[in-house]
């Protein structure tokens, strides 16, 4: 049985629906994260499961109990704001050990176990600093510590990572993944960040308009996205309008405006003439002065529109022959300006093999 199951749910406020029909269910000792853009309703699905709002329809369900009409201080699961909420009048110690005297747990066993709760988040002896004295990744802590510290079933995070920098949210996002592996506490993780979502997440629901488009591990969604909107909220990625010209057994054969004729995988439930879309990541594509005809059953000729460069990676745009411009992204591991460094106006080939473009249906 899930640990938590959400069914059917739904939220509107007023005729705007923000949650429209959600049903999932999360194991015990799962990273979960709920992720989409700004509106999707992630975070009022969260709040529903926090017990912060109600929804108008469906059923949540906590080990198989249901929560409908159980206050959020009455529910095994607690909450990370994306503010923390730490109180700053109270000593880290104190913040921490906030909830366990709201349980009335006995005062002699306090003192002990907020020391574990700060070694568990890597803060030992920090106990008697205030929050005004603590770096944002440790105030972050801080408020990881304060939410475990009773052991709930469930911890509940929105967007807890938003506030910091590049590279301490990195280096936090290792530090939670350790983290909920040791204490082995069901996550649940709202984020629109989709790397974020990658890097964390044993599952995903990517969400969108108060509905899940897809729910699955990390590389399937990223690999083989269901749909024109999860290939393109998630990364990089090229999107070309097509029809099916022809298939068979080996895959089919797509016709796209400004391409020509592309070779892709097969997919189920296709017919000839149908409309779609090839989902093609940048990394997938080669591209070079001349390509191995071999490697590239896809192989077109063009010349490089533009590029940018992001330090790990080069993402190039190539414009084709027939007018169609096709993004190629290629890791910059070589010391310096290698030969495959490609300039605005060179002549170049770019390939790519059958299986590595996607065939969504519209």
């Amino acid at each position: 049985m899930a640990l938590l199951e959400i069914r059917n749910v739904t939220r509107r406020f007023g005729d705007f629906v923000a949650v429209d029909g959600v049903s999932l269910s999360i194991g015990a000792g799962e990273f979960f994260t709920l992720l989409g853009p700004s509106g999707c309703g992630k975070t009022t699905l969260l709040r529903m499961i926090a017990g912060f709002d109600a929804p108008d329809g469906g059923a949540i369900l906590l080990d198989g109990q249901d929560m409908t009409g159980v206050p959020p201080e009455a529910r095994d699961i607690h909450t990370v704001f994306q503010s923390y909420a730490l109180f700053p009048h109270m000593t880290v110690a104190d913040n921490i050990a906030f909830p366990l005297r709201m349980a009335k747990c006995p005062p002699g066993e306090i003192p002990a176990r907020v020391e574990e709760a700060l070694d568990d988040v890597s803060l030992p002896g920090m106990g008697k600093r205030f929050p005004n004295e603590l770096s944002g990744g440790q105030r972050q802590r801080v408020a990881v510590a304060r939410a475990l510290i009773n052991r709930p079933k469930l911890l509940l995070l929105d967007e807890p990572l938003a506030a910091l920098d590049a590279k301490l949210r990195e280096r936090m996002q290792l530090e939670l993944i350790t983290l909920q592996k040791e204490i082995g506490i069901t996550f649940v993780y709202v984020t629109h960040d989709q790397e974020e979502a990658l890097a964390l997440s044993h599952r995903i629901a990517v969400m969108n308009k108060g509905k899940v488009e897809q729910l699955d591990e990390p590389a399937k969604i990223y690999g083989f996205p269901k749909n024109r909107f999860v290939a393109d909220f998630i990364g990089e990625c090229n999107l070309f309008d097509c029809t099916v010209a022809a298939h068979d057994a080996g895959g089919l054969d797509l016709a796209i405006e400004g391409l020509g004729k592309v070779r892709s995988a097969g997919a189920e439930n296709v017919v000839q003439g149908a409309k779609g879309t090839l989902a093609l990541r940048p990394e997938k594509v080669a591209i070079g002065r001349e390509l191995n005809a071999a490697d590239c059953v896809n192989r077109f000729h063009g010349k490089v529109f533009d590029y940018l460069y992001t330090g790990d990676v080069t993402l190039y745009i190539v414009e084709v022959e027939g007018g169609q411009r096709v993004e190629v992204m290629l890791p910059n591991n070589a010391v310096g300006r290698s030969s495959k460094f490609f300039e605005p106006g060179d002549a170049v080939q770019i390939g790519w093999r059958d299986d590595a473009g996607h065939y969504l249906h519209d």
